[in-house]
């Protein structure tokens, strides 16, 4: 069933975007270094161009899209928070960033191959999700 399938994977990107846009509004106050801020501020800006888009396909819809699982977003503000504490640094923004990037190859992955009757324009939309999160890990690798 092609609709099913592609509002139920429209709607993971969707909240796999807010998550990966609370994460890096949760870090920018820590960046210390100009070019490590400037890969989270363009990665932070492609999220929301393909969020624009996603709402717009989910407007046609009539669907309201998802917000991320509140459990799982304490989890990561707690651990954030924790690891900064200990660690107030460059390497450990791009250590926590590298591996939600990690956490959402992997979820918007599994959720392609589970939402296999989904519409064209929404796998794209996920494939180029994907991309943005595996180029933003390689990109900060320099930070580790």
């Amino acid at each position: 069933m092609i609709e099913p399938d592609t509002i139920k994977l429209l709607r993971e990107c969707d909240a796999g975007i807010k998550t990966g846009v609370s994460s890096i509004d949760g870090v920018l106050d820590y960046v210390r270094g100009g070019e490590l801020r400037r890969y989270l501020s363009d990665c932070k800006d492609e999220h929301n161009k393909l969020k624009r888009e996603i709402q717009g396909l989910l407007n046609e819809y009539h669907d309201g899209g998802k917000d991320p699982d509140a459990m799982a977003k304490g989890m990561s503000w707690m651990k954030t928070n924790a690891k900064l504490i200990m660690n107030e640094s460059d390497e450990t923004i791009a250590d926590l960033m590298t591996d939600g990037c990690n956490m959402g190859v992997k979820s918007l992955n599994k959720y392609l191959n589970q939402y296999k009757a989904a519409e064209e324009k929404a796998k794209d939309i996920t494939k180029r999700l994907i991309n943005l999160e595996e180029k933003l890990a390689v990109d900060i690798r320099v930070f580790l």
